[in-house]
């Protein structure tokens, strides 16, 4: 019996035509691929979930790569699925990587090196953030939850972290979770992992009028060599994660003179048409690499 892979996958980007290669390599291994299935207009009634036609618990694998379009009743249906059907990522590494706080915690714990890093009730003696506030000279404030830098706010006095109350109360925010500030050269590292191995690297360079390094803050990607420590260093990050697919993004601390990671991407993009003619080549790669992968994690149910 023929396997069949449901994939929900960007579509823009260059996103569409990655996806057809990955169809076309699929089909040479007799695998079928359903399309499209976006899981937030999945239906579970008794022992079924229909998505656009599928019954999703009887695929044998669902690939689920579109961070741009999440919702939250998208990623309850993946919560769910994750139950009866096998995930790349699984629904367990997918919201650890979603979790900064939780991240930061795995990592360390490992002995990968991370950011310092606080959190509290917003309604907690606000002495704790002051004070870090003096002991680190800056620090970053996230929403544990975000990406891309939204609601991020660099933060090196009193008066900055009062002006950000009003914005922590307005956005219902339970938790204050900060970050030491990195010295660093405002550039960073992406370092893309499938199934523990290297795919490619590139970097990222903050605009000269904002401090972060995203493309959605107005950061540019670079072409960027990277070297043996800081692949491992996100080999490393990716297994303590638990991640079949990561982008590591690293940073190198000047005051430290050591790498750092600073977050782990659970959906790292593909290098788009205009990105691969500056010179990012990993495509092809990183395709061979989840169609292997995806083709072994499938056999579970027909084998």
């Amino acid at each position: 019996m023929n396997r069949k892979v449901g994939i929900w996958m960007y579509q823009n980007g260059g996103g569409d035509v990655i996806e057809q290669k990955m169809i076309a390599k699929f089909k040479e291994r007799g695998i079928e691929c359903v399309t499209g299935l976006d899981l937030r207009f999945a239906e579970v009634h008794n022992g079924a979930m229909m998505c656009k036609g599928t019954n999703m618990l009887e695929l044998d694998l669902f690939f689920s790569y579109n961070a741009g379009e999440q919702t939250g009743g998208q990623v309850y249906m993946y919560e769910i699925l994750n139950d009866f059907v096998t995930t790349v990522n699984s629904f367990d590494a997918f919201k650890l990587s979603e979790d900064k706080l939780r991240t930061n915690m795995r990592l360390h714990s490992k002995g990968i090196p991370t950011t310092e890093f606080f959190i509290c009730h917003r309604e907690s003696d606000l002495e704790h953030i002051y004070d870090r506030i003096e002991r680190w000279g800056k620090m970053v404030f996230k929403p544990v939850d975000g990406w891309g830098g939204a609601g991020m706010a660099l933060l090196n006095n009193r008066e900055n972290f009062d002006m950000l109350l009003p914005f922590v109360h307005q956005m219902h925010l339970r938790n204050i979770y900060v970050e030491k500030f990195i010295n660093y050269d405002f550039s960073d590292y992406r370092i893309d992992i499938v199934d523990g191995q290297f795919v490619g690297c590139y970097g990222r360079k903050a605009s000269g009028r904002d401090w972060r390094t995203n493309v959605t803050a107005g950061g540019k990607v670079i072409l960027r060599e990277p070297n043996d420590e800081v692949v491992n260093l996100a080999i490393q990050a990716s297994k303590a994660m638990g991640m079949d697919i990561a982008g590591v993004d690293i940073l190198y601390d000047l005051d430290k003179e050591t790498y750092t990671v600073l977050e782990i991407n659970g959906i790292p993009a593909f290098a788009t048409p205009d990105q691969e003619e500056m010179g990012l080549n990993f495509n092809d790669k990183k395709i061979d690499l989840i169609v292997d992968m995806i083709d072994r994690k499938s056999q579970g149910k027909t084998a």
